[in-house]
């Protein structure tokens, strides 16, 4: 009997050991992925993929063409879908999105109690925009939040990635 425990603790031992191993590992692939998407957000040289809408009222939908939020240094090139309703009719415009360039903005960052990065963009210049905020997650996956002067808000689910050079 007191070889059968010998023998099931040593395994046991063994199998926590080879675990823990594993964990180690993949902490090092996540941390090296956490850090790619940490020195985007500084530098301010990515894209927002968004794969779903979801308005103030009404239920998600999912995104079938590409819509994108790019962001640079000194422009920010907004290209988003809009479900919801407006307050006020945009005159001179027949697209419904929400759609603009600025290269006049106010960009700032802040780290997440439990991870990952908050990003607050508002834009300047008359766009009926007033902010963007963005979650971003450790592993690239995001949350967009659109807040503007006109319409319902609106958020987004996606992801981040580089900058196509």
């Amino acid at each position: 009997m007191k070889t059968f425990k010998g023998i099931l603790s040593f395994l046991l031992l063994m199998a926590l050991f080879t675990g823990n191993t594993n964990i180690v590992i993949a902490q090092k692939k996540v941390s090296a992925k956490e850090t790619e998407i940490k020195n985007l957000l500084y530098s301010q040289q990515y894209i927002f993929y968004a794969q779903s809408a979801i308005p103030s009222s009404g239920r998600q939908r999912f995104l079938t063409s590409e819509y994108t939020v790019t962001i640079s240094k000194d422009t920010i090139v907004c290209y988003l879908p809009y479900f919801g309703r407006a307050y006020s009719a945009m005159l001179g415009t027949t697209d419904g999105g929400i759609k603009f360039t600025s290269v006049d903005f106010d960009y700032t960052i802040s780290d997440r109690k439990k991870g990952g990065w908050e990003i607050n963009i508002h834009p300047k210049g008359g766009q009926d925009v007033q902010k963007l905020n963005f979650t971003v997650y450790n592993n690239g996956t995001a949350y967009l939040f659109v807040n503007s002067n006109n319409r319902q808000s609106i958020s987004f689910n996606g992801y981040v990635r580089a900058r196509k050079k």
